[in-house]
């Protein structure tokens, strides 16, 4: 059974690495997109229908493209889609949702001191949250409240302002930033699939048949495309965030994740008004820089200020046999000498002011509940602690993967 946790740890490993490749992929070829897009240049030379050209260089060659605002007067031969990117990241970003908060969900995804559920119960909410928010989103877009963008886009920020605040009413307050990041991700993503690609698809159809296509499904698709412009940044924060326990484990982590989203048009703004060439809004740096200070400061204010603590002395069902195992007080012993001065509420070793990963290991719960994560960092491998600083030694080491591979194999340790 033990070697289950290290193929599942792999497996992890594996859509994780395809997640950031297919992400890099999809947000690269927008943003470059959208960079062509703003800097496009109108002669009076240029082919009918075509709205401008831009003219670059890379790689040793030239490259002339131009762009046409709804189709070019005869179908090419030849058309390369930009889609796949955007679909295997939303899927390979489901897989990783699936393999670490749903598959752990007792330790990942439920809190009893926010919501006390089942875990079917607590799955079945996050599936319906993504959901719903793809549903709302798209009949708001296609309302006639969705006519003006700008109007548009501010309504759809507080909405997202709601959203932050009720995922730290439902979940961990990790599970919170990384169901935001994945409620926008789905919006991004579905965009792609049930709009930008279909309305293309229109226009396609429309040339081969000889038809003269409608700019409205192009005006269309704009403005969805405008809306995944905008939205890049915050995601990725809300996907990194995870790793920083100061982002998500603090009182006030649904306004810093409002702040990052304000971060996100602050940054996009200075790119997409320098690409267009109609200014050099440096103000947005500043903005950007209190906005960050501000979270900062945010950060400051524990969770456990405001009695949201979770209780730390409960062993869950599916760990219980870590505690009752033999080796167990041997193993807390050598956790507490070696571990715990950094992975504690309080932690006492200079320089680290909160556990890293939001990880404490100061109760049986909190062990039991990190055993594999303990196998695999101190026991299979040397990754924890950081080069070693505690000395733990391989006889140490050889204690967890003992404790560990018999617990999970019913055997008991000596």
């Amino acid at each position: 059974m033990y070697e289950y946790a290290i193929a599942w740890d792999w497996a992890m490993f594996a859509v994780r690495w395809l997640h950031v490749i297919t992400a890099i992929a999809w947000i690269g070829s927008s943003f470059y997109f959208v960079a062509l897009d703003l800097g496009l240049k109108k002669h009076p030379d240029l082919p009918a229908g075509a709205h401008g050209e831009e003219w670059q260089v890379h790689g040793g060659g030239f490259y002339h493209i131009q762009k046409y605002l709804v189709a070019p007067a005869k179908m090419p031969e030849h058309l390369v889609w930009f889609k796949w990117e955007s679909y295997v990241t939303w899927l390979s970003g489901f897989g990783m949702l699936c393999l670490v908060y749903y598959a752990g969900a007792d330790l990942y995804l439920i809190d009893p001191s926010v919501l006390d559920v089942s875990k079917p119960m607590a799955i079945a909410i996050s599936l319906g949250s993504l959901a719903f928010g793809w549903i709302m989103y798209d009949l708001i877009c296609k309302s006639p409240f969705g006519n003006d963008n700008t109007r548009l886009m501010v309504a759809l920020y507080f909405i997202l302002v709601v959203v932050a605040w009720g995922y730290t009413q439902l979940f961990t307050g990790r599970a919170a930033f990384l169901h935001l990041g994945a409620f926008t991700a789905t919006i991004m993503s579905a965009n792609v699939f049930f709009i930008i690609m279909p309305n293309q698809r229109v226009v396609v159809a429309d040339l081969i048949a000889g038809r003269t296509p409608d700019p409205k499904y192009g005006k269309i698709a704009k403005q969805r495309s405008t809306h995944n412009n905008y939205l890049t940044l915050p995601v990725l924060f809300l996907m990194l965030s995870n790793h920083y326990p100061l982002a998500f484990g603090t009182e006030f982590n649904w306004i810093i994740a409002s702040l990052v989203f304000l971060m996100g048009v602050t940054i996009r703004h200075y790119f997409n008004t320098t690409h267009a060439g109609t200014g050099n809004p440096t103000w947005t740096w500043l903005a950007t820089a209190l906005l960050f200070v501000v979270i900062m400061w945010l950060s400051t204010v524990p969770k456990i200020l405001s009695g949201e603590t979770a209780d730390a002395t409960k062993v869950s069902e599916s760990q219980q046999h870590f505690v009752t195992a033999e080796a167990f007080p041997k193993v807390r012993d050598t956790i507490a000498g070696r571990c715990a001065m950094c992975h504690a509420k309080e932690p006492g070793w200079e320089g680290i002011i909160t556990a890293p990963k939001g990880v404490t290991l100061e109760t049986d719960a909190e062990i039991a509940n990190h055993a594999r994560e303990i196998y695999l960092q101190a026991g299979r491998s040397h990754a924890m602690p950081p080069a070693n600083v505690t000395q733990i030694s391989d006889e140490e080491r050889k204690l967890f993967v003992a404790w560990y591979e018999n617990a999970v194999s019913g055997e008991k340790t000596q």
